[in-house]
């Protein structure tokens, strides 16, 4: 077996960039699948082939024997489930380092730019009082990676479940009865360790169906979560506000609407004031006003213009 101390290195790097959910993942992963993968299960199928022997002593027959039974060796193809299954979180690991990187960056020019103008000493200080990020914010290009390379390994895993199921399915046989040329008739080869490799099988499978659970469920975690501070961050309208109140739709009442003007006409000015303020051309207009009021009295061949000296002379 290979060294995992490449693989483990940077998963841990993962490790910091993920929630929860991808915690448990990574946690399963190593425990449950590199470890035993590195310690128990090697030693299970270390001498699978030396020991897979068939009643036959014709040369090539037991390889072709062995070759049909195991098309590949389980212990490598865990080994290859393992790196492919891994693979999406380091994609996702890169994009997390850049937007680190880039934070980082951003940080120090805020605290070059307050250094320089030497101002706002306190918010200075509070930036030299934060520990370094070592986190980058799980939202935007960020978010959509991380939930991208989660299907993708979930994809993955589905893939290589259903691949070992039709190579091996979850039953590993004592006895194989092999058919293929050279071989003169059919050849019983019988395998060592079956039940041990059996639990083991079963086992793997168990591990990979609790990573697909993981996944589906911290696909819905971040759903859910997303939905929640998309609800709590929503901006509510203060309750006393003028403009929520309902409008009434019956028109003002009488008491409410402002008081109707006097329908009778002003009293007219005096004519003595009038007539001497107004110009000559609105003699007409001043006498049928005279009129309509009463205040002239006019007799046949009687001037309305008599009672006052100034209009005498026109």
């Amino acid at each position: 077996m290979g060294d995992w101390n490449l693989l483990g290195s940077i998963l841990e790097e993962v490790h910091i960039h993920s929630t929860i959910v991808g915690k448990i993942w990574l946690t399963i992963l190593f425990i449950f699948r590199m470890l035993v993968l590195g310690v128990a299960a090697e030693d299970v199928w270390d001498d699978e082939q030396s020991e897979f022997i068939c009643n036959t002593e014709q040369p090539g027959c037991s390889n072709i024997c062995y070759d049909k039974a195991f098309p590949i060796s389980l212990i490598r193809y865990w080994v290859l489930q393992i790196i492919f299954v891994s693979s999406p979180s380091l994609v996702y690991m890169g994009h997390a380092l850049y937007r680190l990187r880039a934070l980082e960056k951003e940080r120090q020019k805020r605290k070059a730019h307050l250094r320089e103008h030497k101002r706002v000493e306190r918010e200075l200080r509070k930036l030299e009082e934060q520990k370094k990020v070592n986190k980058a914010p799980l939202r935007g290009s960020l978010l959509r990676t991380y939930v991208l390379h989660i299907l993708t390994r979930s994809v993955v895993e589905v893939g290589f479940m259903v691949g070992q199921y039709l190579l091996y399915g979850f039953h590993m046989p004592p006895l194989y009865k092999c058919t293929r040329p050279p071989c003169p008739n059919t050849v019983d080869c019988f395998v060592s360790r079956p039940t041990e490799k059996t639990i083991f099988m079963l086992f793997m499978h168990s591990i990979a169906a609790v990573s697909l659970f993981l996944n589906i469920l911290e696909i819905a975690h971040l759903g859910l979560n997303r939905i929640h501070k998309t609800l709590v961050g929503r901006p509510r309208r203060p309750a006393g506000r003028a403009d929520d109140q309902a409008v009434p739709c019956h028109p003002p009442s009488s008491s409410a609407m402002p008081p109707r003007p006097s329908a009778s006409p002003p009293p007219p000015p005096s004519s003595s004031s009038a007539i001497g303020a107004v110009p000559l051309f609105l003699k007409g207009t001043l006498f049928w006003h005279a009129c309509l009021c009463g205040s002239l009295h006019m007799g046949p061949g009687t001037s309305i213009f008599k009672s006052d000296s100034r209009y005498s002379e026109v």
